[in-house]
């Protein structure tokens, strides 16, 4: 029976009759082990990608729809609160007596003297005098009466205001006025005849005229009260786009001139605001 051989050392194959496998390259197990490693890595990689894209194309809906609304912050960005500003008002409305400024001095002329503070006429809304009101003037038929000649009053005749004594019926109707909200100024005064016509002045003389929708006639046509100092319950009549310049009687013709401060000018320029005539 034939004795095994022992396989010889392979530290010396030559010597002793041994040689090596020659049909297979040295290193190939190794080489295929790598491979797989890599074709593992890739897959791995191409499911990972596979899922990330699929996730991302489901969320992407909800991305679009979710739209950032007015004074919303996008991720990523830091926003700041606007400071306020210290002190800042919120502005009064157009045309509200508490948020106007007071009216000027009227000036003088040459010759008279300076007006005191006691002198000048005051801001009043209504016919009692008194104290300023924030309330406006509502739609009243009112006569015009003189302080100096408590038996007058304003009187249309023939286009122009005059201060006529009044005595026959047609007489009181022109001497009838409906007071109504100032037209270029609500917190003042505008006068409307029966027949539908206004009183302005132009070149400072007061007469009855229908409205043009202009604005210069509605500020010809607006006059705004202030307290007597002089006689009380009774006002001055300041035109708007004429500040300093009150209405008066001369001659029994009304008209609009500047403020003096004389007894006389005063006394000419207070008038009383009474029930209508007719």
């Amino acid at each position: 029976m034939p004795e095994d051989k022992p396989q010889p050392s392979q530290q010396q194959p030559w010597e002793n009759g041994w040689a090596p496998d020659t049909t297979r390259a040295p290193g190939t197990r190794r080489l295929w082990l790598a491979g797989v490693l890599a074709i593992s890595t890739i897959a791995a990689c191409v499911t990972a990608i596979a899922i990330t894209k699929k996730e991302s194309d489901e969320a992407s809906p909800m991305t679009k729809s979710a739209s950032p609304g007015p004074g919303a912050t996008l991720p990523g960005l830091i926003s700041f609160a606007t400071p306020s500003t210290p002190g800042a008002r919120t502005p009064g409305k157009a045309g509200d007596p508490t948020a106007t400024t007071t009216a000027p001095t009227p000036a003088a002329s040459t010759g008279d003297a300076s007006p005191t503070a006691s002198a000048e006429p005051t801001k009043s809304s209504d016919s009692s005098g008194g104290s300023p009101s924030t309330s406006k003037p509502s739609t009243t038929w009112t006569s015009i009466r003189s302080v100096n000649y408590p038996d007058r009053y304003w009187h249309v005749s023939g286009g122009l205001v005059k201060l006529d004594t009044v005595t026959s019926s047609g007489a009181r109707q022109n001497a009838t006025f409906k007071r109504v909200k100032g037209l270029a100024d609500a917190s003042c005064y505008s006068f409307a005849t029966a027949d539908g016509t206004y009183l302005r002045h132009r070149e400072f003389v007061l007469r009855a005229e229908s409205d043009d929708g202009s604005t210069l006639f509605h500020k010809d046509a607006t006059f705004c009260p202030r307290a007597s100092a002089s006689a009380s319950g009774a006002v001055l009549l300041e035109s708007v786009n004429y500040p300093g310049r009150f209405l008066r009687h001369k001659n029994f013709q009304l008209r609009l001139d500047p403020y003096q401060n004389t007894d006389l000018y005063r006394a000419d320029s207070t008038f009383r605001l009474v029930g209508g005539l007719s």
